[in-house]
């Protein structure tokens, strides 16, 4: 059989991310890690190919998947979320055929800036999105402590809190939140999160000023979080570790830009440990987070 690049089906959907997180694990053992990914039912990529499907391929040979691409558009940005070739398979070309068509996507939407974040010691993704033009911007690195342990000494959240609606003032407070914080609106992703029974999300407010939102999942991980001014990033994140540490879950975690210093101070004097380092990459005149945690690499 020969390969072939197509876009991507829902019934492909549950096999490409069992491709993706055998891949994980294959890059993230060879590198000391141990295994870091599980199977997980693939909701958002579902709700990205339901909502803008050019933004997904695979690389097929007959019945067997061997690369996997997923790309989503919000504004003026494209966000590439996954690619990701079966390790066997590697050294064929078969990435650089499946960002050709991501990329595609990207000038198709007519987009300002593209970003992606990926493995800092994956050198060879690296080298081939730097010659795509995307840059490497800043490290963001995944924090986790037990609950228990970041319960000690917590304070009372510094932030107020009212639970995130689907009404347009709220829509439109988060749309102007995420204006400041990440350049663009994601109105379609809030919907999605809103929907999804294993996040709670919540606007943050200093009395009456809403200065925030953050989501935490029913796992006890963070995300995304963002505020209209970098100096209430260390509050926010307070108040959302103190949301997490009320949940009955084993761990807290969070992914935490380089640049965000008042969290970063803030997660290692609760107990919290970087166990994954990561790495923001993006077109020229994007990329400096001061005002956002990351929910996970796939969703931004």
């Amino acid at each position: 059989m020969s390969l072939v690049y197509r876009p991507a089906r829902a019934q492909d959907l549950a096999t490409a991310d069992a491709l993706v997180v055998a891949s994980i694990n294959d890059l993230t053992t060879r590198h000391g890690f141990g295994l870091m990914a599980t199977p997980s039912a693939p909701n958002f990529q579902l709700f990205s190919l339901r909502n803008d499907p050019d933004g997904l391929w695979i690389a097929e040979d007959g019945d067997d998947i061997l690369g996997f691409v997923w790309s989503w558009v919000c504004g003026n940005v494209w966000f590439l979320a996954q690619l990701f070739v079966d390790p066997a398979q590697q050294g064929r070309g078969i990435g650089n055929e499946l960002l050709k068509r991501s990329l595609e996507h990207a000038r198709k939407s007519d987009v300002a800036h593209k970003a992606l974040i990926t493995f800092t010691f994956n050198r060879v993704s690296q080298g081939l999105y730097i010659r795509h033009g995307l840059f490497p911007k800043m490290p963001i690195y995944l924090f986790r402590a037990a609950r228990e342990r970041v319960m000690e000494g917590l304070r009372e959240p510094p932030f107020g809190s009212i639970p995130i609606d689907d009404n347009a003032a709220t829509m439109e407070k988060l749309a102007e939140i995420d204006s400041r914080a990440i350049g663009f609106t994601r109105e379609k992703h809030h919907r999605y999160l809103l929907n999804d029974p294993a996040a709670t999300g919540v606007l943050l407010c200093s009395g009456s000023d809403c200065v925030g939102y953050c989501y935490v999942s029913s796992s006890g991980h963070i995300g995304p979080l963002a505020v209209r001014e970098a100096d209430a990033l260390g509050d926010a994140f307070a108040s959302a570790l103190k949301m997490a540490a009320d949940r009955s879950c084993e761990n807290i975690s969070a992914f935490l830009p380089g640049t965000c210093e008042s969290a970063l101070s803030l997660a290692v004097s609760r107990g919290m440990r970087i166990t994954f380092p990561m790495l923001l990459m993006a077109s020229h005149g994007y990329g400096t987070w001061t005002r956002y945690l990351p929910r996970n690499p796939g969703f931004m």
